[in-house]
């Protein structure tokens, strides 16, 4: 069998429960620890940027990530790059918030933390994603670099921001949205071509909406049981549940791995 490249969303695909709470099943555990066995390259894929999701990496037992949705990659626990959002987009997207009201924020370096100019993006939204520092009079302009950029609105109050269509943005919670890049198979391929590898070798494993982007027909893409129907729709495969084994059964089912092995 040719060496497969694995790569795994983390919530509700890899880890079950909330964020804080969460734990890779037994079944993924041992079906990740088999295909290892077999020479099979394995990662997570997430849109997390990379100083969120490193610990998760490490405590889940991979050294190999795309991460910052497609625009990081970690190979042997080393960060290889991160390339961050298009400055000038990110630039003309805060001027529009500054003029229409809209309250925003921003990660402009590879930290756990936002910045914000005032108290007003915690006071809306109290996320406690990651922390909200306010820096009083935040200019954007003073850093070289943006990496993500929040906005505190409820849909469909964003329809509203005509430079937020230049650029790639989700909403994981009502009380606000993510600019960030959105097409992890970019970091995906970047990955496998650095080891001169053939995308049809490529796995992808998914439940939402933003692994739309790396489900896609060159390769194996597979959905959990628990995805949303847009995903099952384009996925090669759908399998049980995360919390049912569903990492596991895929892989059994393709016969990367054998059952009772």
């Amino acid at each position: 069998m040719n060496r497969k490249f694995f790569f795994f969303d983390i919530d509700g695909t890899l880890a079950v429960g909330t964020p804080g709470k969460q734990y890779i099943p037994e079944s993924a555990k041992k079906a990740i620890r088999m295909l290892k066995e077999q020479g099979h390259f394995v990662a997570i894929a997430t849109g997390r940027s990379y100083a969120m999701a490193v610990d998760h990496m490490k405590e889940f037992g991979f050294e190999n990530m795309v991460s910052d949705g497609g625009n990081g990659i970690t190979i042997n626990n080393e960060l290889i790059t991160i390339k961050p959002l298009d400055y000038q987009k990110c630039l003309n997207l805060i001027n529009e918030c500054k003029e229409k009201g809209f309250i925003w924020a921003i990660s402009p370096d590879n930290k756990t933390r936002r910045l914000a100019p005032d108290s007003r993006f915690y006071d809306f939204t109290h996320d406690v994603y990651m922390d909200t520092e306010v820096v009083e009079g935040l200019d954007p302009r003073n850093y070289d670099q943006i990496f993500k950029v929040y906005v505190a609105c409820f849909a469909p109050e964003e329809q509203k921001l005509e430079t937020l269509k230049e650029l790639p943005w989700c909403r994981f919670h009502k009380e606000y949205l993510f600019v960030e890049p959105g097409d992890k198979s970019v970091g995906i391929k970047m990955m496998v071509d650095h080891f001169n590898g053939d995308y049809k070798d490529v796995v992808v494993f998914g439940d939402e909406k933003n692994d739309l982007s790396m489900f896609r027909d060159e390769w194996t893409s597979i959905a959990m049981g628990n995805a949303i129907d847009e995903l099952k729709e384009k996925a090669t495969y759908v399998t049980t549940p995360c919390d049912q084994d569903g990492i596991y059964n895929a892989c059994v089912h393709f016969g990367w791995i054998k059952e009772n092995d």
